[in-house]
């Protein structure tokens, strides 16, 4: 004979709360749990109380969560805000190049110094095609939408609202998602730019301020590493 114990372990459950899920988009992201790029479901759930199994009454809703189709993890919805890595990847190039471009916009594209630097600068930052032609067309172009011809002063105006907008929505985005020596880096190199022809002019050190500022780094840490930078030989 079974015991009563062994009775009871085999009653089956006659009710219970059960979640009912509803696929309602997808993608790819970044999983936490995998640690790479993976396609995703995002699900919206529906609380059923259950008897016997069988769902009957609503007992709400749940929150929506995403859950990696890889290792069927769930996390909530925040999980998309993190880039995924084709995506970062993205974000880091422009980020190089348009701090490359405001340096150039600063101090001048007369310098062929210069340009090389900011060219070389951009190839490794996986733009191969770039070309010193490209980036000085770009710049006297930006310098006509400005209103700055090639023959003025690149202080007037050298990081203008303008500017400082295009700095901050391009860099302010990246800026979470990279480490500190991330972002000490990508400075570093609008720098490096910047000092290819002597030391900086009062409008390079004025965009390279603002880059600083965009990309979350102190105002003190900024003006550390200009001068650490300007202080290594080349």
């Amino acid at each position: 004979m079974r015991s009563a114990k062994g009775q009871r372990a085999l009653r089956p459950v006659l009710c219970g709360v059960r979640t009912i899920w509803d696929a309602v988009g997808d993608g790819a992201f970044f999983c936490p749990g995998c640690g790479g790029d993976r396609n995703y479901r995002r699900l919206t759930g529906r609380r059923r109380l259950t008897v016997l199994g069988v769902p009957l009454v609503r007992r709400g809703e749940t929150e929506p969560v995403v859950e990696c189709a890889a290792c069927l993890v769930r996390y909530a919805p925040e999980a998309l805000d993190h880039p995924t890595t084709t995506r970062f990847s993205a974000m880091l190039r422009e980020a190089v190049h348009t701090v490359t471009l405001a340096v150039l916009a600063a101090g001048g594209t007369t310098s062929r110094t210069v340009l090389e630097a900011a060219v070389a600068t951009v190839r490794d930052a996986g733009l191969d095609d770039c070309t010193q032609e490209q980036l000085f067309t770009v710049v006297e172009v930006l310098a006509a939408d400005t209103g700055r011809g090639s023959g003025s002063d690149p202080a007037a105006g050298a990081c203008g609202p303008t500017l400082a907008i295009e700095l901050h929505e391009v860099l302010a985005p990246l800026a979470p998602h990279l480490a500190v020596a991330g972002r000490e880096s990508v400075l570093l190199q609008g720098a490096r730019i910047a000092l290819a022809d002597g030391p900086y002019c009062a409008a390079e050190r004025q965009v390279l301020t603002t880059v600083g500022s965009a990309l979350q780094l102190p105002a003190d840490d900024t003006a550390r590493l200009l001068a650490a930078a300007a202080r290594t030989p080349s």
